[in-house]
């Protein structure tokens, strides 16, 4: 029966010593550790196996825990020795580059018609409004990199989780949940993981409190959301959701910042998933960004009062009210 118990007990998520709340197992931001590891194992055998931490657009880690080396200790690059010229070796027409009169190649009775080349026309230049963007590293990260942050993950076999150091609803708002609303458009583990999770569990447990924070939370949404970034843009559209679902006052309180949030939206609106004739299994991941920004929308224009249609309208001309209709 002790065996039982402390098995249960351990099952059941209980805090450590000196640990005052402990997320739950499953979570938003361990299901995004969950789908990279299906993608690295479903593309191992492809000509393009998935490789998260090699994108290009996000910050480079550090060498160490510490920092980057110094440049006079990094470890020097073999210089490759250049090739000896092929001259010596063979003697062929290609190489010696003598002139052969082939066949077509003389300008004489040549046909000045059809068969002459066609002149090069540059490609037409594009705008480039949906690409992807470099993405700036955050406060986020020298703030964990220097142990500012109250939390540390707790590894287990089922998954990583968040072990909190101080009881959330005694935390300074105007200084931490800024810094975690950085944090969420990092792509690199551990820091989107902890940024992701932590966002939540102070969104679950703060509540209404959250409504004296939202002019501080606008420019780190904005900045998630100019990245272009498929991924990073889900991340900041479903936090978004759950900011919007804390208080019935935080929706009105964004309608004066729609013209800072909504410009991305407009642009990937219309950027939903063609599966022809097939099935989507996947609709509970709420991957689709099209979908995704139509239901942000819908419950901005619901919990953001009178006003929240006409502003959303003036961004978006192609939305659609869900409360007038």
């Amino acid at each position: 029966e002790i065996i039982l118990n402390s098995i249960g007990n351990m099952s059941q998520g209980a805090p450590q010593t000196g640990v005052l709340f402990v997320s739950n197992k499953t979570s938003p931001a361990a299901d995004l550790i969950f789908e990279e590891y299906l993608k690295k194992c479903m593309t191992r055998t492809t000509a393009q196996p998935f490789q998260p931490g090699k994108a290009s657009k996000a910050p480079r880690m550090k060498h160490s825990p510490f920092g980057d080396f110094p440049k006079d200790k990094m470890p020097k690059k073999s210089a490759i020795e250049a090739p000896e010229p092929i001259d010596g070796y063979a003697t062929s027409i290609a190489i010696t580059g003598n002139n052969i009169l082939k066949k077509g190649a003389g300008s004489g009775g040549k046909p000045a018609g059809p068969n002459r080349r066609a002149v090069h026309k540059p490609a037409k230049p594009r705008a480039g409004a949906i690409k992807k963007r470099k993405i700036p590293e955050s406060e986020f990260r020298k703030y964990y990199d220097r142990g500012d942050l109250p939390i540390f993950i707790d590894h287990m076999g089922s998954g990583n989780r968040i072990d909190w150091k101080v009881d959330i609803a005694t935390l300074d708002l105007h200084h931490y949940l800024p810094v975690f609303f950085e944090g969420i458009r990092e792509k690199a583990d551990p820091y989107r993981f902890l940024a992701i999770q932590g966002t939540y569990d102070i969104l679950d447990k703060c509540g209404g409190k959250v409504l004296s924070v939202i002019p501080q939370l606008i420019i780190p949404i904005k900045t998630a959301l100019n990245t272009r970034d498929g991924d990073v843009i889900g991340v900041a559209l479903k936090i978004v959701q759950k900011l919007v679902m804390c208080s019935e006052s935080i929706g009105e309180a964004l309608v004066p910042y729609y013209r800072q949030i909504l410009p991305i939206f407009n642009l990937f609106k219309s950027f939903n998933r063609n599966t022809g004739d097939k099935i989507d299994y996947g609709q509970r991941k709420r991957a689709n960004l099209g979908e995704l920004i139509q239901d942000t929308l819908e419950l901005l224009e619901t919990y953001g009062g009178e006003d929240a249609f006409i502003n959303i309208k003036y961004m978006i001309p192609t939305y659609e009210s869900c409360v007038l209709t």
